[in-house]
Protein backbone atom coordinates (compact mmCIF):
# COMPACT_ATOMS: atom_id res chain seq x y z
CA UNK A 1 0.00 0.00 0.00
CA UNK A 2 1.03 3.11 -0.81
CA UNK A 3 2.18 5.48 2.19
CA UNK A 4 -0.14 7.72 3.71
CA UNK A 5 1.40 11.13 4.82
CA UNK A 6 -0.31 13.90 7.08
CA UNK A 7 1.58 17.63 8.32
CA UNK A 8 1.21 19.48 10.87
CA UNK A 9 2.70 23.19 11.77
CA UNK A 10 2.80 24.18 15.51
CA UNK A 11 5.55 26.80 17.92
CA UNK A 12 7.99 24.93 19.91
CA UNK A 13 8.83 25.85 23.40
CA UNK A 14 11.72 28.74 23.95
CA UNK A 15 13.00 28.57 27.56
CA UNK A 16 11.56 31.41 30.16
CA UNK A 17 8.73 32.00 27.13
CA UNK A 18 5.25 31.42 26.58
CA UNK A 19 4.22 27.57 26.12
CA UNK A 20 4.10 25.69 22.23
CA UNK A 21 0.45 26.61 20.51
CA UNK A 22 -0.64 25.24 17.31
CA UNK A 23 -1.19 27.78 14.65
CA UNK A 24 -2.53 25.20 12.20
CA UNK A 25 -3.18 21.77 10.74
CA UNK A 26 -4.00 19.71 7.66
CA UNK A 27 -4.00 15.93 8.13
CA UNK A 28 -4.86 13.37 5.57
CA UNK A 29 -6.36 10.12 6.23
CA UNK A 30 -7.51 6.73 4.77
CA UNK A 31 -9.05 3.82 6.27
CA UNK A 32 -8.93 -0.16 5.72
CA UNK A 33 -11.07 -2.45 5.34
CA UNK A 34 -10.61 -6.23 5.82
CA UNK A 35 -12.41 -9.07 4.51
CA UNK A 36 -11.95 -11.89 6.40
CA UNK A 37 -10.53 -15.00 4.32
CA UNK A 38 -13.08 -17.66 3.02
CA UNK A 39 -13.68 -20.58 5.20
CA UNK A 40 -11.79 -24.24 4.41
CA UNK A 41 -12.41 -27.23 5.28
CA UNK A 42 -15.67 -29.58 5.69
CA UNK A 43 -18.78 -27.88 5.44
CA UNK A 44 -20.38 -28.27 9.07
CA UNK A 45 -23.04 -25.89 9.89
CA UNK A 46 -21.88 -22.97 11.45
CA UNK A 47 -22.25 -22.95 15.77
CA UNK A 48 -22.60 -19.61 17.52
CA UNK A 49 -20.12 -19.39 19.86
CA UNK A 50 -20.61 -20.17 23.70
CA UNK A 51 -21.89 -17.87 26.53
CA UNK A 52 -18.42 -16.06 27.85
CA UNK A 53 -16.68 -16.34 24.26
CA UNK A 54 -15.81 -20.03 24.17
CA UNK A 55 -16.53 -21.80 21.56
CA UNK A 56 -19.44 -24.20 21.69
CA UNK A 57 -18.82 -28.09 21.04
CA UNK A 58 -19.18 -28.91 17.56
CA UNK A 59 -21.29 -32.39 16.69
CA UNK A 60 -20.24 -34.04 13.51
CA UNK A 61 -22.78 -36.14 11.62
CA UNK A 62 -21.64 -39.06 13.63
CA UNK A 63 -23.23 -37.61 16.93
CA UNK A 64 -19.49 -37.81 18.99
CA UNK A 65 -19.44 -34.48 20.37
CA UNK A 66 -15.72 -33.13 19.60
CA UNK A 67 -13.98 -30.52 21.92
CA UNK A 68 -12.91 -27.56 20.54
CA UNK A 69 -9.76 -27.79 17.77
CA UNK A 70 -8.23 -24.83 19.46
CA UNK A 71 -8.46 -21.76 22.02
CA UNK A 72 -9.26 -18.45 20.93
CA UNK A 73 -5.55 -16.12 21.28
CA UNK A 74 -5.97 -12.52 22.84
CA UNK A 75 -4.54 -9.40 21.29
CA UNK A 76 -1.03 -8.55 22.66
CA UNK A 77 -1.61 -5.39 25.35
CA UNK A 78 1.96 -5.37 26.31
CA UNK A 79 2.96 -1.54 25.55
CA UNK A 80 6.28 -1.98 24.13
CA UNK A 81 6.87 0.45 21.34
CA UNK A 82 9.13 0.15 18.47
CA UNK A 83 12.83 0.70 18.50
CA UNK A 84 14.02 4.39 16.77
CA UNK A 85 14.76 4.45 13.69
CA UNK A 86 19.18 4.56 12.85
CA UNK A 87 20.99 6.46 10.30
CA UNK A 88 19.36 9.07 9.39
CA UNK A 89 20.73 10.72 6.51
CA UNK A 90 20.32 13.57 4.01
CA UNK A 91 21.10 12.08 0.86
CA UNK A 92 20.19 15.03 -1.53
CA UNK A 93 20.17 18.76 -0.38
CA UNK A 94 18.71 21.60 -2.64
CA UNK A 95 17.77 24.99 -2.68
CA UNK A 96 13.85 23.59 -1.52
CA UNK A 97 13.98 20.20 -0.75
CA UNK A 98 15.91 17.96 1.20
CA UNK A 99 15.63 14.23 0.99
CA UNK A 100 16.47 12.11 4.08
CA UNK A 101 16.59 8.24 4.62
CA UNK A 102 17.04 6.10 7.17
CA UNK A 103 17.09 2.26 8.54
CA UNK A 104 14.03 0.58 9.96
CA UNK A 105 13.04 0.86 13.12
CA UNK A 106 12.18 -2.61 14.69
CA UNK A 107 8.79 -3.56 15.70
CA UNK A 108 7.96 -3.75 19.61
CA UNK A 109 4.39 -5.33 20.60
CA UNK A 110 3.19 -4.71 17.08
CA UNK A 111 4.31 -4.01 13.43
CA UNK A 112 5.52 -1.01 12.47
CA UNK A 113 3.14 1.03 10.22
CA UNK A 114 4.74 4.38 9.64
CA UNK A 115 7.14 7.12 10.88
CA UNK A 116 6.94 10.78 11.76
CA UNK A 117 9.35 13.56 11.29
CA UNK A 118 9.60 16.48 12.62
CA UNK A 119 11.44 19.30 11.63
CA UNK A 120 12.40 23.21 12.37
CA UNK A 121 14.40 26.04 10.90
CA UNK A 122 17.04 27.07 12.97
CA UNK A 123 16.65 29.73 15.06
CA UNK A 124 13.12 29.85 14.60
CA UNK A 125 9.92 29.16 16.82
CA UNK A 126 7.94 26.93 14.13
CA UNK A 127 8.29 23.44 14.18
CA UNK A 128 6.92 21.32 11.29
CA UNK A 129 5.73 17.86 11.09
CA UNK A 130 5.05 15.24 8.58
CA UNK A 131 3.49 11.47 8.81
CA UNK A 132 4.07 8.82 6.73
CA UNK A 133 3.59 5.22 6.00
CA UNK A 134 5.78 2.92 6.03
CA UNK A 135 8.76 3.77 4.73
CA UNK A 136 12.19 4.63 5.32
CA UNK A 137 13.11 7.74 2.55
CA UNK A 138 11.19 10.49 1.60
CA UNK A 139 12.04 13.89 0.35
CA UNK A 140 10.56 17.22 2.24
CA UNK A 141 9.76 20.03 0.17
CA UNK A 142 7.27 22.03 2.58
CA UNK A 143 8.87 25.42 4.35
CA UNK A 144 12.47 24.91 2.59
CA UNK A 145 13.99 27.36 1.89
CA UNK A 146 17.22 28.49 0.19
CA UNK A 147 20.03 29.19 2.15
CA UNK A 148 18.76 28.46 5.24
CA UNK A 149 19.21 25.43 8.30
CA UNK A 150 16.83 22.68 9.16
CA UNK A 151 17.07 19.82 12.02
CA UNK A 152 15.29 16.68 11.22
CA UNK A 153 14.66 13.92 13.74
CA UNK A 154 12.55 10.67 13.04
CA UNK A 155 10.47 8.68 15.45
CA UNK A 156 8.29 5.31 14.43
CA UNK A 157 4.97 4.31 14.79
CA UNK A 158 2.98 1.03 15.39
CA UNK A 159 -0.54 0.25 14.45
CA UNK A 160 -1.58 1.28 17.91
CA UNK A 161 0.08 4.24 18.12
CA UNK A 162 3.00 3.88 20.38
CA UNK A 163 5.79 5.90 19.21
CA UNK A 164 9.40 4.90 19.60
CA UNK A 165 12.18 7.65 20.81
CA UNK A 166 13.15 10.26 17.91
CA UNK A 167 16.15 9.84 15.85
CA UNK A 168 19.38 12.22 17.09
CA UNK A 169 18.66 15.50 15.13
CA UNK A 170 20.45 15.65 11.66
CA UNK A 171 21.06 18.92 10.60
CA UNK A 172 21.71 20.54 7.34
CA UNK A 173 21.66 24.11 5.53
CA UNK A 174 20.04 24.79 2.03
CA UNK A 175 22.07 25.92 -0.74
CA UNK A 176 21.80 29.44 -2.41
CA UNK A 177 21.36 27.78 -5.85
CA UNK A 178 20.87 24.48 -7.95
CA UNK A 179 22.64 25.14 -11.36
CA UNK A 180 25.68 27.69 -10.42
CA UNK A 181 28.94 27.03 -10.38
CA UNK A 182 29.52 26.83 -6.63
CA UNK A 183 26.64 24.81 -4.57
CA UNK A 184 28.59 23.86 -1.57
CA UNK A 185 28.53 25.77 1.51
CA UNK A 186 31.30 26.80 3.94
CA UNK A 187 32.01 24.52 6.82
CA UNK A 188 30.18 25.86 10.27
CA UNK A 189 32.36 27.92 12.29
CA UNK A 190 33.51 26.34 15.35
CA UNK A 191 33.91 27.24 19.50
CA UNK A 192 32.63 30.34 19.01
CA UNK A 193 33.36 32.63 22.56
CA UNK A 194 33.10 35.56 24.00
CA UNK A 195 36.78 37.12 24.38
CA UNK A 196 37.73 40.47 25.97
CA UNK A 197 34.60 42.53 27.33
CA UNK A 198 34.66 46.41 28.10
CA UNK A 199 32.50 48.87 30.02
CA UNK A 200 31.34 49.13 26.57
CA UNK A 201 32.30 46.61 23.88
CA UNK A 202 32.78 42.62 23.80
CA UNK A 203 35.37 40.98 21.60
CA UNK A 204 33.96 37.20 20.13
CA UNK A 205 36.59 35.09 18.35
CA UNK A 206 36.28 31.62 16.91
CA UNK A 207 37.92 29.28 14.39
CA UNK A 208 38.24 29.25 10.55
CA UNK A 209 36.00 27.26 8.37
CA UNK A 210 36.85 25.54 4.96
CA UNK A 211 35.00 25.43 1.79
CA UNK A 212 35.16 23.91 -1.51
CA UNK A 213 36.14 27.61 -3.38
CA UNK A 214 36.98 29.78 -0.59
CA UNK A 215 35.64 31.44 2.25
CA UNK A 216 34.48 35.36 1.20
CA UNK A 217 33.71 36.06 5.24
CA UNK A 218 31.65 35.66 8.12
CA UNK A 219 28.42 36.78 9.25
CA UNK A 220 27.87 37.89 13.26
CA UNK A 221 24.36 37.55 14.31
CA UNK A 222 22.42 38.50 17.10
CA UNK A 223 19.29 36.31 18.40
CA UNK A 224 16.45 37.16 20.56
CA UNK A 225 16.16 33.26 21.78
CA UNK A 226 12.96 33.55 20.07
CA UNK A 227 12.45 34.35 16.12
CA UNK A 228 14.38 36.98 15.07
CA UNK A 229 18.26 37.33 14.07
CA UNK A 230 19.86 40.40 13.03
CA UNK A 231 22.97 40.57 11.12
CA UNK A 232 24.95 42.76 12.71
CA UNK A 233 28.38 42.96 11.42
CA UNK A 234 30.18 40.81 7.84
CA UNK A 235 33.75 39.85 8.64
CA UNK A 236 36.87 38.81 7.06
CA UNK A 237 38.69 37.34 9.76
CA UNK A 238 37.78 34.99 12.69
CA UNK A 239 37.30 37.89 15.49
CA UNK A 240 34.43 40.61 15.70
CA UNK A 241 34.68 43.48 18.40
CA UNK A 242 30.80 45.53 19.23
CA UNK A 243 29.01 47.21 21.30
CA UNK A 244 27.43 45.48 24.42
CA UNK A 245 23.25 45.36 23.53
CA UNK A 246 20.55 46.68 24.90
CA UNK A 247 19.34 45.16 27.46
CA UNK A 248 15.87 43.37 26.91
CA UNK A 249 12.91 41.09 28.60
CA UNK A 250 14.26 38.23 25.81
CA UNK A 251 17.77 36.99 25.47
CA UNK A 252 20.81 38.39 23.78
CA UNK A 253 22.70 35.30 21.90
CA UNK A 254 25.34 35.59 19.29
CA UNK A 255 26.14 32.95 16.37
CA UNK A 256 28.51 33.17 13.60
CA UNK A 257 28.04 31.84 9.69
CA UNK A 258 30.59 31.52 6.80
CA UNK A 259 29.84 32.79 3.82
CA UNK A 260 31.35 32.48 0.23
CA UNK A 261 31.50 34.25 -3.02
CA UNK A 262 28.17 32.58 -4.30
CA UNK A 263 26.53 33.41 -1.31
CA UNK A 264 26.18 29.96 0.17
CA UNK A 265 25.85 30.36 4.06
CA UNK A 266 27.38 27.57 6.31
CA UNK A 267 25.78 26.20 9.56
CA UNK A 268 25.65 27.99 12.56
CA UNK A 269 28.09 28.51 14.66
CA UNK A 270 27.37 27.68 18.25
CA UNK A 271 25.85 30.59 20.22
CA UNK A 272 27.09 32.25 23.10
CA UNK A 273 25.46 35.12 25.21
CA UNK A 274 27.26 38.63 25.28
CA UNK A 275 26.57 41.03 28.46
CA UNK A 276 24.30 43.80 27.88
CA UNK A 277 23.82 47.18 28.94
CA UNK A 278 20.82 49.38 29.94
CA UNK A 279 21.52 52.29 27.34
CA UNK A 280 22.52 51.55 23.46
CA UNK A 281 25.90 53.35 23.04
CA UNK A 282 26.08 55.95 20.71
CA UNK A 283 26.94 54.72 17.03
CA UNK A 284 30.67 54.81 16.76
CA UNK A 285 31.94 57.91 14.14
CA UNK A 286 32.55 56.74 10.27
CA UNK A 287 36.30 55.78 9.53
CA UNK A 288 36.21 55.43 6.06
CA UNK A 289 34.84 56.98 3.09
CA UNK A 290 33.49 55.03 -0.14
CA UNK A 291 34.06 56.62 -3.95
CA UNK A 292 31.63 54.86 -6.75
CA UNK A 293 32.54 56.03 -10.31
CA UNK A 294 30.82 54.71 -13.59
CA UNK A 295 33.64 54.40 -15.73
CA UNK A 296 32.04 53.38 -18.78
CA UNK A 297 28.14 52.92 -19.77
CA UNK A 298 26.30 51.48 -22.80
CA UNK A 299 22.90 49.65 -23.65
CA UNK A 300 22.97 46.70 -21.32
CA UNK A 301 26.29 46.74 -20.06
CA UNK A 302 28.63 49.25 -17.89
CA UNK A 303 32.29 49.09 -16.12
CA UNK A 304 32.56 50.74 -12.57
CA UNK A 305 35.03 50.93 -9.66
CA UNK A 306 34.71 51.58 -6.03
CA UNK A 307 37.74 53.57 -4.11
CA UNK A 308 37.61 52.73 0.02
CA UNK A 309 39.74 55.06 1.96
CA UNK A 310 40.87 54.46 5.64
CA UNK A 311 39.72 57.88 7.20
CA UNK A 312 40.29 56.32 10.57
CA UNK A 313 43.80 56.24 12.32
CA UNK A 314 44.66 52.56 12.64
CA UNK A 315 45.24 50.58 9.97
CA UNK A 316 42.46 48.29 8.64
CA UNK A 317 43.94 44.77 8.10
CA UNK A 318 41.27 42.73 5.74
CA UNK A 319 38.32 44.02 4.50
CA UNK A 320 34.56 43.68 3.43
CA UNK A 321 33.03 46.00 1.16
CA UNK A 322 28.94 45.47 1.35
CA UNK A 323 26.73 47.53 -0.71
CA UNK A 324 23.15 47.06 -2.71
CA UNK A 325 22.53 48.10 -6.20
CA UNK A 326 19.23 49.84 -6.20
CA UNK A 327 19.07 48.92 -10.25
CA UNK A 328 18.88 45.61 -11.75
CA UNK A 329 22.43 45.79 -12.35
CA UNK A 330 24.69 41.80 -12.35
CA UNK A 331 27.99 41.66 -11.52
CA UNK A 332 30.10 39.30 -14.49
CA UNK A 333 33.60 40.03 -13.79
CA UNK A 334 35.74 41.59 -11.13
CA UNK A 335 39.60 42.74 -10.45
CA UNK A 336 41.70 43.76 -7.45
CA UNK A 337 38.80 42.07 -5.03
CA UNK A 338 36.51 38.76 -4.73
CA UNK A 339 33.46 39.62 -5.21
CA UNK A 340 30.48 38.29 -4.64
CA UNK A 341 26.53 38.90 -5.42
CA UNK A 342 23.40 37.79 -3.84
CA UNK A 343 20.27 39.59 -5.00
CA UNK A 344 21.18 43.12 -5.16
CA UNK A 345 23.69 42.66 -2.40
CA UNK A 346 27.50 43.04 -3.52
CA UNK A 347 30.05 41.83 -1.19
CA UNK A 348 33.85 42.60 -1.89
CA UNK A 349 36.88 41.44 -0.11
CA UNK A 350 40.38 42.19 -0.11
CA UNK A 351 43.05 40.41 -2.65
CA UNK A 352 46.22 39.13 -0.67
CA UNK A 353 48.28 42.09 -1.76
CA UNK A 354 45.97 44.66 -0.87
CA UNK A 355 44.73 43.55 2.56
CA UNK A 356 45.98 45.87 4.53
CA UNK A 357 44.72 49.96 3.84
CA UNK A 358 47.15 52.58 6.32
CA UNK A 359 44.97 55.59 7.52
CA UNK A 360 44.36 57.83 4.95
CA UNK A 361 45.40 55.13 2.15
CA UNK A 362 43.03 53.63 -0.05
CA UNK A 363 41.95 50.47 -1.93
CA UNK A 364 40.33 50.54 -5.18
CA UNK A 365 38.72 47.76 -7.18
CA UNK A 366 36.42 47.06 -10.25
CA UNK A 367 33.97 45.32 -12.23
CA UNK A 368 32.02 44.62 -15.23
CA UNK A 369 28.42 44.14 -15.44
CA UNK A 370 25.10 43.97 -16.86
CA UNK A 371 21.63 45.74 -16.66
CA UNK A 372 18.17 46.16 -18.18
CA UNK A 373 16.30 48.71 -16.25
CA UNK A 374 18.38 50.64 -14.04
CA UNK A 375 22.10 51.40 -13.99
CA UNK A 376 21.68 53.58 -11.22
CA UNK A 377 24.99 53.71 -9.01
CA UNK A 378 24.26 52.32 -5.13
CA UNK A 379 24.30 54.95 -2.36
CA UNK A 380 25.25 53.24 0.50
CA UNK A 381 28.80 51.44 1.45
CA UNK A 382 29.72 49.47 4.34
CA UNK A 383 33.74 48.53 5.58
CA UNK A 384 33.62 45.72 8.03
CA UNK A 385 30.23 45.48 8.81
CA UNK A 386 30.37 49.80 9.40
CA UNK A 387 28.54 52.33 8.08
CA UNK A 388 31.14 54.46 5.49
CA UNK A 389 30.99 58.31 4.18
CA UNK A 390 29.99 58.05 0.15
CA UNK A 391 31.60 60.86 -2.21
Amino acid sequence: MAAVSSSSLLRRLRPGLPAAVVVSTAVLGTALTAVPPAGAGAAYPAVAPAPGGAAAPVADPTGTVSPPTSTPSTPSTTPFPPSPPTNLTATQVRTTSVTLTWTAATRGCCPVVGYDITYYQAFDDVIYSLSLGDVTTTTITNYIQPGRQYSFRVSARDGDGRRSAATDALTVVTPVTDTGPDTTPPSAPQNLTVGEVTGSTATLSWAPSTDNVGVLGYNVYRFDGWFTSTLVATVPGTTYTGPLPPSTPLRTLYYVRARDAAGNVSIASNTVTVPTTTTPPPPPPSTCRVTYRNQSEWAGGFVATVTVQNTGTAAVDGWIVMFGFPGDQQITNAWNATVGQTGATVTARNVDWNRVIAPDGSATFGFQGRWGASDAPPTGFSLNGAPCTVG
